[in-house]
């Protein structure tokens, strides 16, 4: 986004910012209806990963954890944002909320790994597939906790 910003294209960096933010909570509250649901778990795939992702390397880590802090917010007061457009508190209690957790948890890993990397392609293919798996992990426990108490 820098790069972007250097150009100046955007006189106002503060409205380039802000708009990316918005866009990013956009893409992820779109992703979540693009769904493939798999038979043998009640977490489905969904493009959010990919988004969380996309905001982590282009945002930076400031505004991608900003991002996904204003989504889950946005789900909590009750805008149908999260998987299946479901809302509410209540949702930070399901299977999939673990996901929630690792979103911001891997926009901070993703972002923290893109600047230290050097750009390319490959060092960015690289650091999607380990913080692929990074977002999974805080999911495996809430999945862990969901199918011990259900």
């Amino acid at each position: 986004m820098e790069i972007a910003l250097k150009k100046e294209l955007i006189l106002n960096k503060q409205i380039c910012r802000f708009f990316m933010v918005f866009l990013s909570v956009t893409l992820m509250s779109l992703g979540a209806f693009v769904r493939i649901p798999l038979p043998f778990t009640p977490v489905p795939i969904t493009l959010q990963t990919f988004f969380v992702l996309l905001s982590a390397s282009l945002l930076g880590r400031k505004l991608s954890v900003i991002a996904q802090g204003i989504y889950v917010l946005l789900g909590i007061l009750g805008l149908p944002v999260f998987i299946g457009a479901a809302s509410g508190l209540a949702y930070l209690m399901s299977p999939t909320a673990g996901y929630i957790a690792g979103f911001i948890l891997v926009s901070i890993f993703t972002a923290v790994l893109m600047e230290r990397l050097k750009q390319g392609y490959l060092s960015t293919m690289l650091v999607f597939c380990i913080s692929s798996v990074v977002i999974l992990l805080p999911d495996l426990c809430g999945l862990r906790l969901a199918w011990e108490f259900p």
